[in-house]
């Protein structure tokens, strides 16, 4: 049997793949995020084995996956996003193949484009921004700030919200454009999406009432958002119903 590293995609049950819905629906046992929809997660089989990943520390989860992996039973391990891109399923497959076991990784939709696409930014635009660069937030002292700040193109930070007013600092510390525009979108593809645009030297206290997951885009590209738009929390529940009939 296998173990399936499944990414679920940036929040809207309707962006997962073909195929990761497809395992989902025949799987034995479901390993999921606690940020991925229930939606997905009543997708299981009646009879398959539910656990949440959040009562495991991130080894102790990998023990699991690799016990699991050793029985008779198809295993999926719902990610949020993408399982390659600050979802740790590098760390949960090395595990699986230092076990030896059999693993297939589903890639996923991932909150990179998707969610700055919901509110109508493009991360790369002709003559705006031809390079993308991608950072978690949650630890800002590992982060060069000087490359950063000069970095051309889209700077795009992950789990960035609660160090929002260290990274701002930083940022315009190592001399990053005060008035830079800046879009900080929380719950992103989904009904609760909510968002804000402003810029760098403001963006902290604009956001102030957002709350995580949410996703900071920065730089010229997020001046395309008034013009291109953003579908509404109506369409967005819609996607969602269609998913799971």
């Amino acid at each position: 049997m296998t173990v399936y590293l499944v990414g679920a995609g940036p929040g809207d049950p309707g962006l997962i793949t073909a195929r990761g819905l497809e395992l989902v629906r025949s799987c034995d046992v479901l390993v999921y995020d606690r940020l991925v929809s229930d939606e997905l997660v009543t997708e299981a089989p009646d009879d398959a084995l539910r656990i949440s990943r959040d009562r495991f520390a991130q080894g102790e989860l990998s023990a699991v996956l690799v016990s699991l992996g050793r029985r008779d039973l198809e295993v999926v391990r719902l990610k949020g996003g993408d399982p390659f891109l600050f979802g740790r399923g590098g760390e949960e497959a090395l595990a699986l193949a230092e076990a030896g076991l059999s693993f297939e990784v589903v890639p996923g939709v991932s909150a990179l484009h998707a969610v700055p696409a919901a509110s109508g930014i493009p991360i790369t635009h002709r003559g705006v921004s031809s390079q993308v660069t991608i950072v978690s937030g949650h630890e800002p002292d590992a982060l060069d700030f000087a490359a950063l700040a000069t970095a051309p193109g889209t700077l795009v930070v992950f789990m960035g919200l609660e160090a929002l007013p260290t990274l701002v600092d930083r940022l315009i510390a190592a001399g990053r454009a005060a008035d830079t525009p800046v879009a900080v979108i929380s719950k992103g593809t989904t009904a609760e999406q909510e968002s804000v645009v402003s810029r760098l030297d403001e963006v902290v206290e604009a956001a102030a009432h957002l709350r995580p997951p949410a996703l900071t885009v920065i730089g010229d590209v997020v001046a395309l958002a008034p013009a291109l738009g953003a579908p509404n929390t109506s369409q967005m529940a819609s996607r969602a119903e269609v998913a799971t009939r």
